[in-house]
C-alpha cells in the first residue's frame, strides 16, 4: 500500500512509521523545502517536498497515494491567528482535497482534545460542542476539524478524524522534555491543588488507533477522541518525573487565579515591549496545566477496538529512559509538530 505522511518527522509521525513499516507499506513522506529530512531517508521513507498551504506543490507527492495521514499542523509558535488559520485549516482542506482527486481510499486526519474546551466538567465525548480556548492553536485545530466536516458531508471525503489527548513518549522535546527540564533544575511549580486530570496518551497508543482508523471500514466519516481515559493527575505526572528522573518533585503551589492573572499581565507586557515574543507564562499554560481535563473513549472502543496498551506511569518510565540518554537542548517546535 503507497502510503503518505504529512508531519512525519514529528514525534507521532516516527511512531507511526515504525507501524506502518512492521506491515510492508511504501512509505512517502510530505517535508518542507528546507526541511532536515535525513532521518527519514534513513529509514527508507520517500521524500517529496511541498507545503500544505501551496495546493499546487501536494500533486506529485499525492499521485498514486491508497492512505493519506494528516499529521502536519502549527503548534508551540508565538504567532497571529491567520497563520495557524493557514496551516490548520486552509493546509487540512488542501491536504484533503488533493489526496480526494488522486483517488486516496481512506484520510486519516488529526485534530484534538481541545476542540471541546478546557474544564468542562465532565468526560467530553465526540458529539460534544466544540467551545476551544481563544487562542491560536485551539481555535485553528476547531476550524480545521469543522471543515473536515464539511467536506465529508458534502463532497463524501473519505475521512476519519482522530482528537488525541496530549501525546508524550521518547522523542517529545515539545511537552515531556519541558516539564522534566523544569522538575531537573528544581524550577517546577505545582498549579493550584494539582489533583487535575492531565489529557495525557503515550503516543505508541495513539500511533495504533491511526492504524486502526485506516483499517475499519465503520470509521469513515466518524471523529475518535484517543486517550488515556485512566488519566494522571498534575501533581501525580510531575512526581512520576522526579522518582524517574531522582529529583525532588515540585513543592510550591500556585494559586491557579493568581497564576492566570500573571499571565494575562505577562502577554500584554510583551506585546507592547517586544510583538511576537512568547512570554515566560502564558494564559493557555496555565489552564494546560491547571485545570482538569477528561475525555472519553467509548466510541473508539465500541468502534475502532481501541484499548490503551501503555499505563501513563509506563509511560513516564520509558520517556525519562529516552530523557536521560539522548536529551540536549530542545529544538525549537517545526510545522511537523502536532498535538
Amino acid at each position: 500500500m503507497r502510503t503518505l505522511i504529512t508531519g512525519a518527522s514529528g514525534l507521532l509521525g516516527g511512531h507511526l512509521i515504525t507501524a506502518l513499516q512492521a506491515r510492508g507499506d511504501d512509505i512517502h513522506a510530505l517535508a518542507l523545502v528546507n526541511e532536515d529530512t535525513s532521518a527519514l531517508e534513513a529509514r527508507n521513507v520517500t521524500i517529496h517536498r511541498g507545503d500544505i498551504r501551496q495546493p499546487e506543490t501536494l500533486t506529485s507527492a499525492m499521485e498514486g497515494v491508497d492512505l493519506v495521514f494528516h499529521l502536519a499542523g502549527m503548534m508551540g509558535f508565538w504567532l497571529p491567528m491567520s497563520d495557524y488559520y493557514a496551516v490548520n485549516v486552509t493546509g487540512s482542506e488542501n491536504v484533503i482535497r488533493k489526496a480526494m482527486a488522486a483517488g486516496a481510499k481512506r484520510i486519516v486526519h488529526i485534530s484534538s482534545w481541545t476542540v471541546y474546551g478546557m474544564n468542562i466538567g465532565q468526560p467530553a465525548r465526540e458529539d460534544f460542542p466544540m467551545q476551544p480556548f481563544y487562542e491560536p492553536y485551539a481555535v485553528t485545530k476547531t476550524e480545521g476539524d469543522k471543515a473536515v466536516q464539511r467536506l465529508i458531508a458534502e463532497e463524501h471525503a473519505p475521512v476519519v478524524i482522530i482528537r488525541p489527548g496530549t501525546f508524550f513518549g521518547p522523542g517529545d522535546r515539545l511537552h515531556f522534555a519541558r516539564m522534566t527540564d523544569r522538575v531537573v533544575n528544581g524550577s517546577g511549580i505545582v498549579v493550584g491543588n494539582g489533583n487535575n486530570a492531565l489529557p495525557f496518551v503515550y503516543v505508541t497508543d495513539v500511533a495504533h488507533a491511526l492504524m486502526l482508523a485506516a483499517e475499519n471500514p465503520d470509521a469513515v466519516g466518524k471523529a475518535f477522541n484517543i486517550t488515556n481515559d485512566e488519566p494522571i493527575t498534575q501533581e501525580g505526572m510531575l512526581r512520576a518525573i522526579a522518582e524517574e528522573m531522582g529529583a525532588a518533585p515540585p513543592r510550591i503551589h500556585v494559586p491557579y487565579h493568581a497564576l492566570y492573572a500573571a499571565a494575562w499581565g505577562a502577554e500584554r507586557v510583551e506585546a507592547v515591549v517586544k510583538p511576537g515574543r512568547q512570554p515566560i507564562v502564558t494564559r493557555l499554560g496555565v489552564k494546560l496545566f491547571g485545570t482538569d481535563n477528561r475525555h472519553s473513549i467509548q466510541r473508539a472502543r465500541e468502534v475502532l477496538g481501541f484499548e490503551p496498551q501503555v499505563p501513563l506511569r509506563e509511560g513516564v518510565r520509558l520517556a525519562a529512559n529516552w530523557y536521560r540518554e539522548s536529551h540536549k537542548t530542545a529544538p525549537k517546535p517545526t510545522l511537523a509538530q502536532v498535538s
